[in-house]
């Protein structure tokens, strides 16, 4: 699988910190696989960026009862009237178990709203209870393989 001259952004947002290690992992992913990568916080970051990009991640934290991230309502907001037609992308995140049905939440809200772009979605969306393990790593890999193999 090529990966020269792709370039990818994750897209974070996160108050623990477990979600920034989530899209760490990522960048060190995509990075040992060749890739250009730019890792931007949620709120420091316009959904338009995206078109500069192949592939994209999304990683959103689920608050409370399945609400988004407050630093990224405008984004996900704004996403909506992009146009990225180009665009492969995937979505992993972190939520805690304890909430049950709102387990992980966002990540369903935001590949809902991303769809809307007319970007493609590949592999399954990955969540991550509260900090990543060696296991969530793994997954993580398989997605980035996957929006890789989707990009080509």
């Amino acid at each position: 699988m090529s990966t020269d001259g792709l370039k990818a952004q994750v897209v974070f947002a996160t108050i623990t910190g477990n979600n920034e290690a989530v899209a760490d992992n990522l960048v060190e992913i995509l990075t040992d696989k060749g890739l250009q990568v730019t890792k931007s916080e949620i709120s420091q970051t316009e959904p338009e960026e995206l078109a500069d990009y192949d592939v994209a991640f999304l990683v959103p934290y689920t608050y409370d009862e399945g609400s988004l991230p407050e630093e990224g309502l405008d984004y996900f907001d704004d996403l909506a009237d992009v146009d990225l037609p180009e665009l492969t992308y995937g979505i992993a995140g972190s939520g805690d178990t304890f909430y049950e049905e709102y387990y992980c939440m966002a990540l369903d809200k935001f590949d809902k709203q991303i769809q809307k772009t007319g970007a493609k979605r590949a592999g399954e969306l990955v969540r991550i209870n509260l900090y990543p393990s060696p296991k969530d790593k793994e997954r993580l890999t398989a997605l980035v393989d996957a929006v890789l193999k989707e990009a080509q």
